[in-house]
């Protein structure tokens, strides 16, 4: 039996852009664009019409802007949101991850990259690229953010929560938060890529966690991943 295709609904003010996304999404045989809108309400609406898998967000928008519009997408349950953005000009996004995006896609990405993130955004993962991770972590820390850095602030209270997890599953946290994917993880571990997923699974499970975008946030906010100058 041959699995749906992922359907697609594709949010942006300027035409040219979705024009642009729905040509490379439009030719793959396991996606499907069921939607466009050219602003957040207009999102909501089509949304509700046709319960996509996956929603494309631009920040930007006149009306409603793409974070008041996530924030809606995600209370409904009415898709996964990617957020499509560029650094420079979106000083915001953090908000939108915060609000329940799925992850993040930088307008300049490539086909292929486009395509990955849907997909991914898809099966209820997030593609979240390890330089990217620290850019988000750099805005939110008003600086830039170091890969390397090591887990534990001095002078930050642990949120209780954290002790919940198992020493491996804190270890698992800490790279999450840096931006690994499973297979990275797995070997800097020296673990099966299942076994990391479990404990992945663990972490945002005990965590309450919507996915790897907020393990992110929630790792920097705890202290396990701090900021430092270049």
């Amino acid at each position: 039996m041959t699995e749906r295709p992922l359907t697609v609904l594709l949010v942006d003010d300027h035409a040219m852009v979705r024009s642009g996304f729905a040509m490379v999404l439009s030719v793959e045989d396991d996606i499907e664009v069921v939607g466009e809108a050219a602003d957040g309400l207009e999102a909501i609406e089509r949304a509700r019409a046709t319960r996509p898998d996956v929603v494309l967000m631009d920040v930007q928008m006149p009306r409603m802007d793409g974070i008041e519009a996530t924030r809606h997408l995600v209370a409904d349950d009415l898709g996964h949101v990617v957020i499509v953005t560029t650094f420079d000009r979106d000083d915001y996004l953090f908000d939108a991850l915060q609000a329940g995006a799925s992850g993040f896609l930088l307008k300049n990405a490539g086909p292929e990259q486009l395509l990955d993130a849907v997909r991914a955004a898809g099966r209820g993962h997030a593609l979240l690229a390890p330089e990217v991770t620290r850019r988000v972590i750099g805005k939110m820390a008003g600086g830039a953010a170091a890969p390397d850095a090591v887990p534990e602030a001095p002078d930050r209270a642990e949120p209780r929560e954290l002790a919940l997890l198992t020493a491996r599953e804190r270890e698992v946290l800490v790279l999450l938060g840096r931006g690994l994917s499973n297979g990275e993880i797995a070997g800097t571990l020296v673990l099966g890529e299942a076994t990391v997923k479990t404990h992945v699974s663990n972490v945002l499970a005990k965590l309450h966690l919507r996915g790897r975008v907020q393990a992110v946030i929630y790792a920097y906010e705890a202290g396990l991943i701090l900021p430092t100058e270049e």
